[in-house]
């Protein structure tokens, strides 16, 4: 069997991993411990994150002619790849968050909803709350105006009510 043959269904993994992919975060692993990588591991899972080793090559043909063709002057070294296709900043979110507890890791970049952001721009990213905290916080500042108008009339209704009841 030829060399390409046997390449081929890790490109189409990759070329599926990466179809419909909010975010993909490459980074440096070398350095942890397995023990760091398990844990790194399972909060990824734990948040719907496809996290996978693969050779630089296979990463750069599967991404050929998508937006993820940006990550290719990032695809040197040992690299691992971080993939949501729910929650756009949950890659680089987690990541980074775990890098505060082994320096060893290191972003080297990623793609964010089709644009390209390097290690800094991936940094600024990892302080984005996830969508759904976002939304509570949309609808709680929607509610806090309602909530106070309703306050006000039931006082006002009290007070009335209490002149009412005097006279």
């Amino acid at each position: 069997m030829a060399k390409v043959e046997l390449k081929q269904p890790v490109v189409s993994e990759i070329k599926e991993l990466l179809d419909g992919a909010e975010s993909a975060v490459v980074v440096d692993y070398r350095g942890i411990t397995v023990a760091q990588d398990t844990a790194l591991r399972k909060k990824l899972r734990e948040a719907g994150v496809s996290y996978k080793v693969y050779k630089n090559t296979m990463i750069r043909f599967a991404a050929k002619g998508t937006a993820f063709e940006a990550l290719d002057p990032n695809l040197e070294g040992p690299t691992a790849i971080a993939v949501s296709k729910t929650d756009a900043t949950a890659p680089a979110r987690i990541l980074a968050e775990f890098a505060k507890t082994a320096p060893a890791l290191e972003i080297k970049g990623g793609v964010v909803e089709g644009n390209y952001y390097d290690a800094k721009g991936m940094e600024k990213i990892s302080g984005i709350p996830s969508r759904e905290i976002l939304l509570g916080k949309l609808l709680g500042s929607m509610q806090s105006p309602i909530a106070n108008i309703a306050r006000v009339l039931k006082q006002i209704a009290d007070a009335q009510g209490g002149e009412a009841a005097e006279a």
